[in-house]
This record gives C-alpha cells, sequence and structure tokens, in this order.
C-alpha cells in the first residue's frame, strides 16, 4: 500500500506541469494578439498596395486582394522621382547616424570617466532636453538655420539632429557597465585620455553604438515635421514629404498608390534591421549577465 506521502509525490509533479502549460498557453495567446495589433497595419498595407484602385473601398473590404497586380507600384515611380528622394532621406539618415555615433560615444564617455566640475549639473541639463517636445524649440532652430544661409537645404535637416540626449544617456550607462581599471591600466601604460578612449573603451562600446546608430537612422529615415519646416525646394524633399503628392490635390489620389509608396518606404529601414538585429540584441542584452 502506497503511504500519503508517496501520494504526495506523485501528485505534485502533474499540478506543476498544468500550471506551466496553463502559463504557456497564456503566454502564446497574449503575443499573438500583441502580434496582430503590430502586424495587422503592415499586412493591410501591403494587401491594399496590391489592389486596383477600384477595390480600395469596397465594402465589406477584403483582406486579400481578388485580382493582385503591381500597378500602383509602377504609378508610384511615374509620379515620384524616387530615387531622388531615396538618395536624399539616405544622405541625412547615414549622416544623422554617424553623427550621433560620434557624439554619443563622446559624451557618454566623458559624463562616465572624466571627472571636472559641474558633470553632474551638466548632465542632468542634457537629460532634461530630452522632456522638450521638438515642436517647441523648431522656431528657434529654424531661425538660427536661417541665420547662418542654410535655410532649404539637406544641412538644416543633419546639423540640429546629430546632438542626442538620448544617446548620450545611453552610452554613457553603457560606459560605466564597463571596468574603471582599463583607464587605470591605459595611464600607467601613458596613454592619454584620448588615446585611452579610443584604443580601449569605443571598441568594447561597438553594440551600444549599434543601438544609438539603429534607431537615429529608424527614426529620422520615417521623420516627417522637420523636413517640412526646414525644406522648400523639391529636390530637397526627403521621401516621407514626397510621399505626400501621391494623395494628390485634396487628396484625390489613389489610396493603392499611396500605400504602394509607403511598402517602398518600409524597405530601407527593414533591410537596416535585418542586418543590425544581431548587434542590436547584443547591445541590449549586454551586462545582463554581471
Amino acid at each position: 500500500m502506497t503511504t500519503i506521502s508517496e501520494r504526495v509525490e506523485t501528485t505534485a509533479p502533474v499540478v506543476t506541469r498544468k500550471k506551466r502549460d496553463w502559463s504557456v498557453a497564456v503566454r502564446v495567446t497574449l503575443l499573438l494578439i500583441a502580434s496582430v495589433f503590430v502586424l495587422g497595419p503592415v499586412l493591410w498595407t501591403l494587401s491594399t498596395s496590391l489592389r486596383p484602385p477600384s477595390e480600395s473601398f469596397k465594402l465589406p473590404p477584403a483582406f486579400l486582394p481578388l485580382n493582385p497586380d503591381l500597378q500602383s507600384y509602377t504609378q508610384v515611380f511615374k509620379q515620384l522621382n524616387i530615387v531622388a528622394l531615396v538618395v536624399n532621406s539616405a544622405l541625412v539618415t547615414g549622416l544623422i547616424a554617424v553623427g550621433q555615433m560620434v557624439t554619443a560615444a563622446l559624451a557618454g564617455y566623458a559624463f562616465a570617466h572624466l571627472r571636472f566640475k559641474g558633470r553632474g549639473a551638466l548632465f542632468s541639463i542634457v537629460l532634461a532636453t530630452m522632456m522638450v517636445p521638438a515642436q517647441v524649440t523648431i522656431v528657434p532652430v529654424f531661425m538660427l538655420i536661417r541665420g547662418v544661409g542654410l535655410s532649404d537645404t539637406l544641412l538644416a535637416l543633419i546639423l540640429p539632429a546629430i546632438p542626442t540626449a538620448f544617446g548620450t544617456f545611453l552610452m554613457r550607462q553603457y560606459f560605466m557597465g564597463l571596468p574603471g581599471e582599463l583607464a587605470e591600466a591605459a595611464a600607467i601604460d601613458g596613454a592619454s585620455p584620448w588615446r585611452t578612449f579610443r584604443s580601449v573603451y569605443a571598441p568594447l562600446a561597438m553594440p551600444g553604438l549599434a543601438i544609438v546608430g539603429i534607431l537615429a537612422f529608424n527614426f529620422h529615415w520615417n521623420e516627417f515635421f522637420r523636413p517640412l519646416i526646414m525644406t522648400i525646394s523639391e529636390q530637397n524633399f526627403t521621401l516621407p514629404l514626397g510621399l505626400v503628392s501621391l494623395q494628390g490635390n485634396l487628396g484625390t489620389g489613389s489610396i493603392s498608390v499611396v500605400l504602394a509608396g509607403v511598402v517602398l518606404s518600409m524597405i530601407p529601414a527593414l533591410v537596416v534591421f535585418m542586418f543590425g538585429q544581431r548587434a542590436l540584441q547584443d547591445g541590449l542584452t549586454a551586462g545582463t549577465g554581471k
């Protein structure tokens, strides 16, 4: 005959296994619901871009296009000089991403490992700028850009966006996670602070710099507000600003053509994310094992 303790030991794993199965089922369900909310608009955009204009406003709407074609994509290339728009966006976002990586690395290292008077107060001021929306500073920035003769140029979009408070905060936290003994060892060998940063800390901070660069590229690739204010000439338009012309006068353009342009604009950002996904994961998980 089995004792009470033996019965408890045999039933305990069964109860634990049932609880684990329920927790897995709940997590999977929540992830599926989140995926629908995140991927639903993207899939709907892709589906509508493959519809003929006559099916764009069909009721009830069909999720899958009945007669898919690529006519809307050909119309995008006919109505827009999309190559010039992509070149402008790539130039602006690429230079902003590189500039933010450089300035964030330098400022983050200074706030993390250099000792100077007023360091804490200055860092607090830098963080405070993160709470000021771009709509508040756009007028003084525009007046400053016009005063130096850079209005309606790509530099008007690049230069004001290079300083980054978020990137500085991120890199400071990253550098603070690196051992301070490295700087002491480099100083014993006669290395200057600049040499210590360039040869010791900067190579170790590449995962953090990858985060700054990828986030900066994705944000400024989709940016619409600043290009709308800073640029007037069509040859200086970025891709999001150029896509507005696909709507036509008073919004009379084809919704399929507009969404086809949106799909094309998502491809470069998707490619950058795919190639930088590993570096992004390494940067986000760095230091979790300490």
